[in-house]
């Protein structure tokens, strides 16, 4: 990364005083995406994936072709344009909501930069609004010089993201390069274990959750997928599933697949067997 570049994000992350204005808007984004339904829809455990990366091509590619043909088509690509650069428009809707979903739930530093992101996103919006309106009244130049006013601004706020993504890790899955043992071992004492109390286990240097619950003993991966949370520090509830103390992503304890967001990648499941009251685990499908 350029120094400048580096400097200027270590400069936003720094600056505590964008809390004033990241705190409260997390906490009305938490409130909004509370339902369980509205979480999920948003964060793409039904995808496999985060969904925010997967809705961020359609506006970005949009833009970017709208001004391509600004600069290559002139009159003749003129509606094409504006038909993107409103369509663009469209979609950052469904885009700008589900990032909200999964920016809500970071902390610190990170907040910051993710509230520069959707600043910068959002001031990217309403030149290419202007644009629309611009292009339908016949000014295309004018609306050509927005667009591409709006599509630098997309680019710089693209980069944050990609800071986010790729430097913090933020939405990337956190057991992704986890080696669990395809062999058995033994993890821990079957008596060591209390009824819907999760235990945390080695096995074969994977930390693992060991929960007994309802006469059996399942086991996951204990370092949550979406932001790498102890899982073993979590609650289990009474349709065994166990909760992310970090930001509340549940997982169903029989398989680890996601039944409340934001986490969007499954939990790696173990398999358990009990052999002379010693619980042993390994890799699921080994």
């Amino acid at each position: 990364m350029p120094k400048q570049i580096a400097h200027v994000i270590r400069d936003i992350e720094d600056r505590t005083a964008l809390d004033s204005l990241s705190g409260p808007a997390a906490s009305l984004v938490n409130r909004v995406t509370e339902p369980t339904a509205v979480k999920n829809a948003l964060s793409g455990g039904w995808l496999g994936h985060a969904l925010h990366p997967v809705l961020t091509d359609i506006p970005i590619g949009a833009w970017g072709m709208a001004t391509l043909l600004d600069l290559t088509a002139g009159e003749r690509g003129a509606l094409a344009a504006r038909r993107l650069v409103g369509f663009g428009v469209l979609t950052v809707v469904p885009t700008a909501a589900s990032g909200a979903s999964d920016w809500a739930g970071t902390i610190g530093g990170t907040q910051r930069v993710g509230l520069v992101h959707g600043m910068l996103n959002s001031a990217a919006t309403v030149l290419q609004a202007a644009s629309w309106v611009v292009r339908l009244t016949g000014r295309r130049r004018a609306g050509a010089v927005l667009s591409g006013v709006g599509l630098g601004l997309t680019g710089a706020s693209a980069y944050l993201g990609g800071h986010l993504s790729y430097a913090n890790g933020i939405g990337v899955n956190h057991t992704a390069f986890e080696e669990p043992t395809g062999r058995w071992t033994d993890v821990a004492a079957l008596t060591a274990l209390e009824e819907g109390r999760p235990l945390r286990a080695d096995a074969a240097g994977v930390p693992v959750v060991l929960v007994r619950h309802g006469g059996t003993v399942d086991a996951l991966s204990a370092t949550c997928t979406h932001a790498g949370g102890p899982l073993d520090e979590g609650e289990v509830d009474a349709a065994g599933c166990i909760h992310c103390p970090w930001h509340g992503s549940a997982f169903r304890l029989a398989d680890g697949e996601v039944t409340r967001g934001p986490a969007s990648v499954a939990q790696p499941a173990w398999d358990v067997r009990i052999s002379q009251d010693r619980v042993l685990v390994r890799a699921a499908n080994a």
